[in-house]
């Protein structure tokens, strides 16, 4: 998770608490927040610590020792990149008018953004890709800038495309898993 914490309070930026910060999609998280100026504290394993700070995190929760729903502390947004937690579980460690943001959509977090769209405000938003061309020359931009880095766990032939997939689906890749052709 990325947690991210803004000045002022802006729904159209990051600055919070991120789960998987990691991961594929944490790792680019925990920089974007970053170079749009959020504190921010990332959520991941006792070996990933060091990455996730190297990637700029403020913070640096270990969740096999530290359950961060319980620390007390409140954030503007929690990204859960990682669908390890839910809304309700998060709702305590959210401010006032925070968010909680997932990049995988459920049933159970389609009924909360109803219900949080209505009452409430405090909001669960389900986050999908757009792919718009401009979004990627932003990021090709910061990536050759040397703004943000890809972190890239392993690399598997094309014919290894079976195994890179298993290996993804356990669930302990660092940054992404790439094939090569």
């Amino acid at each position: 998770m990325v947690f991210f914490e803004t000045d002022a309070f802006d729904s159209s930026c990051l600055g919070d608490h991120s789960i998987g910060a990691s991961g594929g999609v944490g790792t680019f998280a925990v920089q974007l927040a970053k170079y749009f100026g959020a504190e921010v504290t990332g959520v991941c394993s006792t070996t990933n610590l060091e990455l996730v700070q190297s990637l700029g995190a403020d913070k640096v929760i270990d969740y096999t020792k530290k359950d961060f729903t319980k620390s007390g502390e409140t954030y503007d947004i929690i990204f859960d990149a990682v669908a390890k937690n839910s809304f309700p579980r998060c709702r305590s460690s959210l401010n006032q008018k925070g968010i909680y943001l997932s990049t995988v959509g459920s049933l159970p977090l389609f009924l909360q953004m109803l219900w949080t769209s209505k009452i409430g405000s405090k909001k669960a938003i389900f986050m999908m890709s757009l792919n718009r061309a401009e979004d990627l020359i932003f990021l090709k931009e910061l990536i050759e800038a040397g703004r943000i880095k890809t972190v890239i766990d392993r690399t598997y032939p094309l014919s290894g495309t079976a195994e890179a997939h298993r290996y993804v689906e356990k669930g302990h890749a660092k940054g992404k898993v790439v094939i090569t052709l």
